[in-house]
């Protein structure tokens, strides 16, 4: 393989193509940078991609005659640049994405990737995030590669031969990582009222983040549970040691922690490195309803920016403010809610930080409703955990004061006779 420098490598992009960028702990930032040292030769690229790590520095207005962003998902990164000038964000079921990629609906010009190196046979792995990056090399005119030892060779649905690079540049660069820092008191009491629901031999959906490292600190006398998720991070590794994960009860890839991207420490990127435990596969796969379904007791674990009284959870956004994004959280809770013995939970903390109730009486004006009233069954605080499922309107609304944080509870019953005192 014939290397180049990010320079050289860049330089193949043209104005108004549109671009893809890895995402995840996978984010190519070297190459970042050089495509965003261009921007005086550049004008109309567009720059798609879902979260990614690093900066983004090509998402400052300063930019916008030279690139402008569309993202399926707002990280901290550009977040602070969403609905300006030249950043915005596409709502869209994960599953979705690499449909909606590979129909010809969204063409991509050029994928900017992250691999490792490649095996005897000249394959290089996408690594630690397959997710919708699979799809969008599968259609990509040109694929510009950052090939990197320090990326583990995952199995899965991630290799790519290095003869479909149109450049490959060579760096030894850290592969992006997240820690996650101590678990608060509330979010330890999130964790305990989860874990209380979750079953011998359960598969389970569980993002990053205080309240799911917290859920899985009190699985540790669970038996035989199996992974089935968007992603993964740390904390399921003492788990996997101790053999409470071991997957041998999933009826769909038993043995195996399947995934589409995974975001941590370096101990989870050598952990994941040539281990066949470790399947990492295409979102549209992943996350498919129809796949989710056939395994027994998915128990599906997702938070919320706010849930109302009724049972609509906002977690893309506060009030008309994009905050990240639509995700899987559909995908894996009406999956979840049709396996057999499946749990689809949203977890939150009763309040925020500053004290404002997260079960509010109605959305704050612009919230954007990712799974409606129809989808949610289990709600959790750390107040204790409430089953929405088949209850009516003023049933959910007695039940969800009943787990809001005491400070409003008297307020929300007010709200709630206002809203619904005929039936109240």
């Amino acid at each position: 393989m014939n290397f180049v420098t990010p320079e050289a490598a860049v330089s193949i992009i043209n104005s108004n193509e549109r671009v893809f960028i890895h995402g995840g702990a996978a984010t190519p930032t070297r190459l970042v940078h050089a495509l965003t040292n261009r921007h005086a030769e550049l004008s109309g690229v567009e720059i798609t991609h879902l979260h990614t790590e690093g900066d983004a520095p090509y998402s400052d207005p300063v930019y916008a005659a030279s690139f402008h962003v569309n993202a399926f998902f707002v990280g901290h990164n550009i977040r602070k640049h969403v609905n300006e000038i030249n950043v915005q964000y596409i709502p869209m079921f994960l599953s979705e994405i690499p449909i909606f990629i590979r129909r010809k609906k969204y063409p991509i010009d050029v994928a900017i990737i992250q691999v490792s190196p490649p095996g005897p046979h000249g394959f290089c792995s996408l690594g630690v995030s397959v997710d919708i990056a699979k799809a969008a090399c599968e259609v990509a005119g040109k694929i510009i590669a950052l090939v990197n030892p320090n990326m583990p060779r995952s199995h899965g649905d991630g290799f790519i031969h290095h003869t479909k690079f149109a450049a490959a540049v060579y760096a030894e660069d850290p592969i992006h990582e997240v820690r996650n820092g101590k678990m608060s008191d509330i979010e330890m009491a999130i964790g305990k009222n989860v874990a209380g629901l979750i079953e011998d031999g359960a598969s389970l959906q569980m993002g990053i983040g205080g309240i799911p490292n917290a859920v899985l600190q009190f699985l540790t006398n669970h038996k035989n549970l199996g992974v089935h998720t968007e992603m993964f991070s740390d904390g399921i590794l003492p788990l996997v040691e101790s053999g409470v994960i071991n997957g041998k009860l999933k009826s769909k890839h038993p043995g195996k922690i399947v995934s589409s991207f995974a975001m941590g420490t370096r101990a989870l990127y050598d952990f994941m490195h040539d281990n066949p435990e470790v399947a990492m596969l295409d979102v549209a796969y992943v996350n498919d309803t129809s796949v989710i379904r056939k395994l027994k007791k998915v128990t599906a674990i997702n938070s919320a920016i706010e849930i109302d009284l009724t049972g609509q959870v906002c977690a893309d956004s506060i009030g008309s403010e994009i905050f990240s994004g639509v995700g899987g959280q559909m995908d894996f809770i009406r999956g979840a809610s049709l396996s057999d013995g499946g749990k689809p939970i949203i977890a939150l903390a009763s309040a925020t930080a500053k004290g404002v109730s997260k079960i509010a009486a109605v959305l704050k004006s612009g919230a954007g409703v990712v799974t409606t009233r129809a989808h949610v069954q289990y709600v959790a605080t750390e107040y204790g955990v409430v089953d929405l499922y088949g209850k009516n309107i003023a049933q959910r609304a007695k039940a969800l004061i009943g787990i809001a944080h005491p400070d409003h509870r008297e307020g929300l019953e007010v709200k709630a006779y206002e809203l619904y005192g005929r039936c109240w």
